[in-house]
């Protein structure tokens, strides 16, 4: 697969950028899987990439943290029996990740003030809800 892994319309990551490392599966494959390396680990190095935005490396970094090993970003994917399908599921993965890790914040909510109306209902059951276990304690007026 040497073509380029596109992320989002305006970014594209090299095939030089990413790296993968083949292994046995587990799972089913019968004797197929004792001698087929059709696991995928592909690693991202995205703390020294040239590919990456200047202007989303920090925030990237800052979202991936607990998934990064000295700024390396690996995915495995192993769920499928061809290692064909394996590479392609473990490339979407990368690019979905990154794409959510890239997104700006949203923006912050503004405070707003309870209705009327909302307040009414919270007492209404706030009484309702005092009656019940009033009701409840045995003593009879």
């Amino acid at each position: 697969m040497p073509d380029d892994l596109p992320v989002t319309r305006s970014w594209l990551i090299p095939p030089g950028e990413l790296s993968e490392r083949f292994s046995r599966s587990s799972g089913p494959g019968g004797q197929g899987v004792n001698t087929t390396d059709s696991r995928v680990e592909l690693s991202f190095d995205v703390r020294r990439s040239t590919s990456v935005p200047d202007h989303l490396r920090e925030r990237l970094l800052t979202r991936l943290e607990s998934r990064l090993v000295d700024g390396v970003l690996t995915i495995t994917a192993s769920e499928f029996r061809a290692q064909l399908a394996n590479r392609q599921a473990a490339r979407d993965r990368l690019a979905q990740l990154l794409r959510e890790a890239a997104a700006p914040p949203p923006r912050p909510r503004r405070a707003t003030r309870p209705t009327r109306g909302s307040r009414e209902r919270r007492l209404a059951e706030k009484r309702r809800r005092s009656d019940t276990k009033r009701g409840r304690q045995g003593r009879f007026e």
